[in-house]
């Protein structure tokens, strides 16, 4: 079973909540801010299971104890993980049943209750406010966790009342470390993993795992070694093949983005060692020596631009055909 140790990359928060259970300064709230696949969830049930861990000797949680098993099992019953049905919302009523009609109820045999919320930002003024009204006067055997991705949607009065821990970046030779040790990957495809997943160690793990980002790196690879002699219903097609990856499209854009900074990379040091894509050393060399330095650095600033009008809802395929078009022109 898990435990502090299996957190990677995350010292700080670490430190904290296991100086807290040590010094008996557990707070009656924490807020835990970073991104989607940060590893927020698997922070919040180590914590969880250790405020409720029952042995008498060691660290906590042990992973051996009733309590431990039972916590990491899911089947804690002093461990509430709050649920909501509308997919984008968390609505007065999530709040009023899960926690407040419950939260004056002793532990069923522990010495804490622990409320989870995951995707915390979802809650509305009106939840934010039946919340805070608990946050106010807790009752001392209550811990609430909020988990979140924006700290910036929840009221300033229920920041004010909470311990916030901020997740950062991983570092990348620790995400390589963990790809290669735990998912079993090769080098150069941890390298590729680090690379996209820019210090989100669940992330980096969801790519290396996802057969689908196998299919968006070579169609997308395909596209670059291509592109330059390709005419215009060739391009028409490319932009249709990259529709069918529409819902991760920033992941394709992601590798044709790193791909050219590789380029940009070798044109400025003819070294290949320190590429993510070392392994299409011919055609970065290739299009290293047709593009200038300006033509390399607009074609990224044309996937910067192209990422831009996609989260603002741009026509789709008139974006994908400017980015196509620019990559085209920069290369002839």
């Amino acid at each position: 079973m898990p435990n502090f140790n299996d957190i990677v990359g995350q010292d700080a928060i670490t430190e904290h909540l296991k100086a807290s259970i040590e010094l008996n300064k557990v707070s009656h709230a924490y807020i835990i801010n970073g991104e989607r696949y940060s590893g927020k969830e698997f922070i919040a049930k180590i914590f969880a299971a250790a405020l409720l861990c029952s042995s008498e000797t060691g660290e906590k949680p042990c992973g051996n104890c009733s309590d431990c098993v039972r916590s990491f099992s899911g089947n804690h019953p002093d461990i509430i993980r709050v649920s909501h049905e509308k997919p984008n919302l968390i609505s007065v009523d999530d709040i009023r049943e899960q926690i407040n009609s419950t939260v004056l109820i002793k532990p069923d045999g522990g010495v804490r209750k622990i409320y989870i919320m995951n995707e915390a930002e979802k809650m509305n003024p009106q939840a934010q406010n039946a919340l805070l009204k608990t946050l106010e006067e807790p009752p001392e055997y209550v811990t609430i966790m909020l988990l979140t991705t924006n700290l910036d949607e929840l009221l300033p009065t229920i920041v004010s009342r909470s311990v916030v821990l901020n997740m950062r970046p991983v570092k990348d030779k620790l995400v390589k470390k963990f790809l290669m040790d735990e998912v079993k990957v090769p080098d150069y495809k941890a390298d590729i993993c680090v690379a996209f997943a820019r210090g989100n160690l669940g992330k980096a793990k969801l790519l290396a795992r996802n057969e689908e980002f196998d299919n968006i790196r070579e169609d997308a690879m395909h596209l670059m070694k291509n592109v330059r002699d390709m005419e215009v219903p060739e391009l028409m097609a490319a932009v249709k093949k990259a529709a069918e990856y529409k819902v991760e499209i920033n992941d394709y854009l992601d590798v044709v983005t790193v791909w050219y900074r590789d380029v940009l990379m070798f044109k400025a040091t003819a070294d290949a060692n320190n590429l993510i894509f070392r392994d299409e050393i011919q055609y970065i060399r290739k299009v290293a020596d047709l593009c200038s330095y300006e033509d390399i650095q607009d074609i990224i600033d044309a996937l910067e631009k192209a990422k831009k009008r996609l989260s603002a809802n741009v026509n789709f395929e008139l974006t994908m055909e400017l980015l196509f078009l620019t990559m085209k022109e920069k290369q002839s």
